[in-house]
């Protein structure tokens, strides 16, 4: 890992203290993080060091990933953080922040590197981004680059507006835009799936694909976030980035290359691919849009979301998004992928199911048998692995079919100590390696599809659907597969559940 002088604006905030930090220690630990290196907390409220580096102390406690308690070399890691009060609108204060950082970079040997964290709202981004310059915090010897939260913009226009903000001070191979879901292991690990097993790649196409389906579930609802939600809501939330990066990635073709650029470019051949909708009707024909409402869960009462604090209590912000969406290329064409996500749903799970077209029904073992798809599972969050479903004879039968699993719990062989995802993409960003950020185009297209959605939803407000707290969101989600043949596969580990189930029947 570079050496570099890490300058976090946001410091005092909920992503410093959940992720950052305890991402900063364990990459500590492992030895990616080598003692030359600083890092400066950055926020408006004044603190000591010794207040920020108790901070510190609590946040590892808390969040990391390794105990603290059994760390005898944690104070030596703590010297290198270091906190300044900085109003981010006052130029003078930059120049400041120059000073304390050369001054780090001498007492450290860090060699001229800097690397910006804004954990910020978007609308300070560019303001920030002049006065880092304007302070003089690129005059130095080494690299610098800009590493930025999403939501980048909230629609097209105001993406566009931020990155000729960000382009003025920062070129393109210098801003690592991040979405934390290209950062989790599993998703990372979908390409070298794809891509390094030969009885897979054969099959990735609309020959024997029948549908793919993304699922991004949530239980909780929008706690303290209510402000900033209701604003948002699933579409901008969740779909824009996190929903598409992973479409993209099942459906991108095989990088010439291992280079970053390689790797986003065929990203990007996805997004161009992806079939836009042109008009409100078909919105309505292939989008559900939902809104929970009260219910319950575990026997606990779940409040409707327009009683959440900070909502409008008329509120038409969707908390569930749903859609039947189709990649128009040679090796996609007419294969359905389904993407949904929603709050207050039964678990939560981050999972993506690839169904197999059924042998024909003229086969033999299908006029005698009613043969269930073969599915390919990618779990993604919070349990990591892969599981695969196909049909066999049931043992002791005369012929009769059950359906069978085949099931890589990379949690249970690992732990759930795996490195987190904040982790890997700091790491990452530090050593130039921007494969898992998204590049400008891929944000540029994505919002591109989006807003033609938000734009017809605009114009049909009556298109909002209630569903009940607890529940897998609005009836009409179901009926966008029924229409096609298809259902739902159960998430997060009910396959087992599901095939147990057909191995006792046939037992009886």
């Amino acid at each position: 890992m570079s050496n570099a002088v890490y300058l976090l604006f946001g410091a005092t905030g909920d992503l410093a203290r959940r992720k950052l930090f305890p991402a900063f220690y364990a990459l500590y630990r492992e030895g990616k993080l080598s003692e030359n290196f600083a890092v400066v907390g950055l926020a408006r409220r004044a603190r000591t060091n010794e207040q920020f580096r108790d901070d510190l102390l609590s946040s590892i406690r808390e969040f990391a990933r390794y105990d603290v308690s059994k760390d005898e070399q944690f104070n030596r890691f703590a010297e290198h953080f270091e906190y300044m009060s900085l109003d981010i609108h006052n130029v003078e204060g930059f120049r400041e922040l120059k000073r304390l950082t050369d001054s780090l970079d001498e007492k450290f040997n860090v060699g001229g590197n800097r690397l910006f964290y804004l954990a910020l709202a978007p609308e300070l981004f560019g303001s920030v981004s002049y006065n880092i310059r304007e302070g003089g915090l690129l005059e130095v010897d080494g690299w610098h680059r800009l590493v930025i939260e999403k939501p980048f913009g909230y629609d097209l226009p105001s993406a566009e507006k931020l990155n000729a903000e960000l382009r003025q001070v920062f070129k393109e191979k210098d801003v690592y835009r991040i979405d934390h879901y290209l950062g989790k292991e599993m998703v990372q690990n979908i390409g070298v799936l794809r891509f390094a097993n030969a009885f897979f790649e054969p099959l990735w196409n609309n020959k024997y694909i029948a549908n793919i389906q993304i699922t991004l579930s949530e239980t909780v609802g929008v706690e303290d976030r209510g402000g900033y939600y209701d604003h948002s809501g699933a579409l901008r939330d969740m779909a824009q980035n996190h929903m598409l990066q992973m479409l993209a990635i099942m459906a991108m073709e095989s990088p010439s290359r291992l280079h970053p650029e390689d790797i986003r470019d065929e990203k990007v051949k996805v997004f161009r691919s992806l079939r836009g909708f042109q008009n409100a009707e078909e919105v309505r024909r292939h989008v559900v849009r939902g809104q929970y409402a009260s219910g319950e869960a575990k026997g606990k009462p779940l409040a409707a979301y327009r009683s959440e604090p900070s909502v409008n209590p008329e509120s038409t912000t969707e908390t569930y998004f749903a859609a039947k969406v189709f990649v128009d290329n040679f090796r996609w064409a007419g294969v359905p992928f389904y993407i949904r996500t929603g709050k207050r749903l039964p678990v939560k799970t981050t999972e993506v199911v690839v169904e197999f077209k059924n042998v024909p029904n003229n086969v033999y073992l299908a006029q005698k048998h009613e043969l269930e798809p073969n599915l390919l599972v990618f779990r993604i969050n919070p349990m990591e692995g892969i599981y695969m479903k196909m049909n066999a004879k049931r043992p002791g039968s005369e012929g009769s079919v059950i359906p069978i699993a085949m099931d890589f719990c990379q949690s249970c062989q690992v732990g759930l100590n795996t490195p987190e995802a904040y982790e890997r993409l700091l790491y990452d960003a530090a050593r130039g390696d921007s494969t898992y950020f998204t590049r400008w185009d891929e944000v540029s297209l994505a919002w591109e599809f989006i807003d033609k959605i938000a734009e017809a939803w605009r114009e049909s407000e009556g298109d909002l659907e209630n569903y009940p707290a607890g529940s897998w969101g609005p009836d009409r989600a179901k009926a966008l597969l029924a229409e096609d043949g298809f259902k739902w596969w159960p998430v997060n580990g009910q396959h087992e559940g599901e095939v147990a189930w057909a191995m006792n029947l046939g037992n009886q």
